[in-house]
């Protein structure tokens, strides 16, 4: 798993027809500090992100064991949206509103 911030939207209207139904989003991966690197993933969105929040990724086998990518070509998934990400004690990032 990592944690990255949604930089996009990924639309394809021509694709295999299990996959129907399942936003994609491009992920960027954060450093430990939420510094971001040059890093991106495309991932199946099943918590509804939105662009700028930061998620945590499951990548590979675990990323369809979901009930929703379940027998899926999946290779990441956004598996929650971030509140809050400290550091022995520090925050280091504090969702908005």
């Amino acid at each position: 798993m990592f944690i990255g911030q949604v930089t996009g939207t990924v639309v394809a209207t021509r694709k295999t027809t299990n996959m129907d139904g399942l936003p994609l989003r491009i992920v960027r991966r954060l450093t430990a500090s939420a510094e971001p690197t040059e890093t991106f993933v495309v991932a199946v969105d099943v918590v509804s992100a939105d662009v700028g929040e930061y998620v945590l990724v499951a990548s590979g086998s675990a990323s369809r064991n979901t009930h929703l990518t379940d027998k899926r070509p999946c290779d990441a998934i956004i598996m929650a949206i971030v509140d809050t990400w400290q550091i022995q004690g520090e925050t280091i990032y504090q969702k908005q509103g």
